[in-house]
Order: C-alpha cells, then structure tokens, then sequence
C-alpha cells in the first residue's frame, strides 16, 4: 500500500484530495494546523484503518515515521479574507513549510507535489496566461504575501529538484469551487451564495468587466492526481479556461437562486487581477486531461451544499483568532 502525506488536510481542496487517495487505494497522512481548515471536512475518515491525522504546523519541523511515497503540499490560507489576517503565516507556510517538506521529501526519497496557484501571475498583462508567462506581481502589495510565498514556493522546489535531484512537481491551480468551501471566506462564488441565501443584494466590486475562470473541484482532484504519477517536473495550469465577467456571473448566480436581489456596486480591492484564464493546453498535452464539468452542473451541485448547511452558518462571520499568528 503506497502512503502519501496530504497537508492542509481539513482544508476545502486538501480533504477532497484525502478522499480521492484513500478511493484509490492508498494510505493517507492527513496534516493541518485547523487555522483555516475545519475536521468536519475529513471526520468521516477518521473511522478507517488506512487514514491517519496529524495536527500541525508544517511551518515547523515535520516528522513522519517510517516510509512516504509522495507528499502533497497543500497548507496555506487561500482566501484573501485569510492571508490579509494573517499575512506572516502565510509567507511562512509557503517559504519555511515548504522548505520543511521538501527536506522531509528528500530523507524519505518520496516524490513530492506543491499547490502553486493562478495568482503568480499578478494582473497578467498576457491572455490567456501560459505556464512560460512570468507574471505582473506587485511584491509589496496587501495580496504580496500570497503571491510571492507560492512563487518562492516554485523556486525553492525547483531548486531541490535540480540541486538535490528530487521529484517534484508543480501544480498551477486556478479558481477552483464546489462543496466544501467556507461560506463566509471572501472568495467569489461563496460571498455571492451567501448573499442570495441571505436575501441581501450581490456585491460586485469594480464594474464587473474582470474575469474568472472557475474548476469544479473533481476535475481540479483528476488533473492533480495525474500530475503527481506523471513524468512531468514543469509547472503545470490545471483550471477550467471559460472565462465569464464576475458581472455575468452575478447574474448567473441570481437565476440559479431563484432570488430577485440586485447587483451593487463597489470599489476594486487594490492588485485585485482583471483577467483570469488558463492556457490548458499542456495538461491536455501531457496529462490527457481536461475538465469534465460545466459550469451548470457544478454550480447546482455547490449551491445545494450550500443550502444544506445550519443557518447558523449562514449568517456567522469568520471567528477564528489569528491574533497569535500574526505575533510570530
């Protein structure tokens, strides 16, 4: 039985990640510090003999006994209502938890896979982005800290990888939705639920014209897992590439709902990008892969997650303390 290691565990793509590797038949180490994740989303395999949860913070020494196959690197706050409140831990996570994986790789000769992420490409001046597109990055900006802690990332990885001969690979992930996701996060697809859910009127921040291109989370999951058993050592953009405005998507939203709420108006968070479209073509490429479902379809599904949940979530603001992470 292969074992892997799976951090940010608890997380909305990191416990669909456990999922899919315990369906396929391998032994799953689960670790999350629960900072931003919560074990609701993996509590229904703590009762099976072949998963395991360790609850850590990969910024810190990580330890795990005996062999390791692979490694998936997928602790780090994703949300910019997260990284904003706790921007240290997030350079963290990405600099000093990657280099503390990559190292664990290295003593267990294990092939190890990180979640690298559309936005190292900033506000790309280039359309739709490549994985050869360098990127339009303000380094100083409030969204830096997440943008340069996944661009360390790929370069301390590729470093191992030539340096130390380690396999790795790079997985570039674009918007990427479905159950699972905090409803109160600050991310497109969750606000706006919550707000047609709510009764309140749909925020659009700028006038709508940026665009973004969003991945139901099962295909996201199948471009992963075959990136990690192929070949390839190169980053790769796994995403949906149908682009629509967040204008549009408002809309869209609010016929799904049901709702009659407006769209209101607001000012464009700063480095906030205008464009947001993978170029595909190497996963399709290299990986054979390509998203399987629309956008319809995956919307129905997550809206009725949503609607599932207590109402008390619904109407609850983020409450976690972060005040000690930013301290440190």
């Amino acid at each position: 039985m292969k074992k892997i290691l799976i951090t940010g565990a608890a997380g909305f793509l990191g416990s669909h990640l456990c999922d899919r590797f315990i369906k396929e038949g391998y032994r799953v180490i689960g670790m999350d510090n629960l900072i931003t994740g919560d074990l609701k989303n993996i509590e229904h395999l703590f009762k099976l003999k072949n998963f395991e949860f360790y609850h850590h913070d990969v910024s810190k020494f990580v330890s795990v006994p005996g062999k390791l196959d692979y490694i998936l690197h997928f602790a780090s706050p994703a949300s910019p209502i997260d990284y904003l409140k706790i921007p240290i831990q997030t350079l963290k996570v990405g600099a000093l938890g990657t280099h503390n994986l990559l190292g664990l790789a290295k003593s267990k000769n294990a092939r190890i896979l990180i979640a690298s992420t559309s936005e190292i490409y900033g506000d790309p001046l280039v359309h739709p982005q490549t994985e050869e597109y360098y990127g339009n990055v303000n380094t100083i900006g409030p969204r830096g800290v997440y943008d340069e802690a996944k661009r360390f990332m790929e370069s301390i990885t590729m470093a191992y990888n030539r340096f130390h001969g380690l396999e790795t690979r790079i997985v570039r992930i674009f918007n990427t939705y479905g159950p699972r996701m905090r409803l109160n996060d600050g991310r497109v697809i969750p606000a706006f639920i919550g707000q047609a859910l709510r009764g309140e009127d749909l925020t659009v921040f700028g006038d709508g014209s940026q665009t973004r291109s969003f991945c139901y989370v099962d295909d996201q999951v199948e471009g992963i897992y075959r990136l990690l058993l192929s070949d390839y050592d190169m980053p790769v953009n796994i995403g949906n590439p149908h682009e629509i405005t967040i204008r549009d998507f408002a809309e869209e939203i609010v016929k799904l709902t049901g709702t009659d709420q407006k769209v209101i108006y607001k000012p464009l968070p700063k480095d906030d990008p205008m464009q947001r479209q993978p170029d595909i073509s190497k996963a399709k490429e290299i990986l054979g892969w390509e998203p399987q479902v629309s956008r319809e379809d995956g919307m129905k599904v997550t809206y009725e997650y949503f609607k599932s949940l207590p109402e008390d979530e619904l109407y609850k603001k983020e409450h976690k303390d972060f005040t000690e992470y930013n301290r440190s």
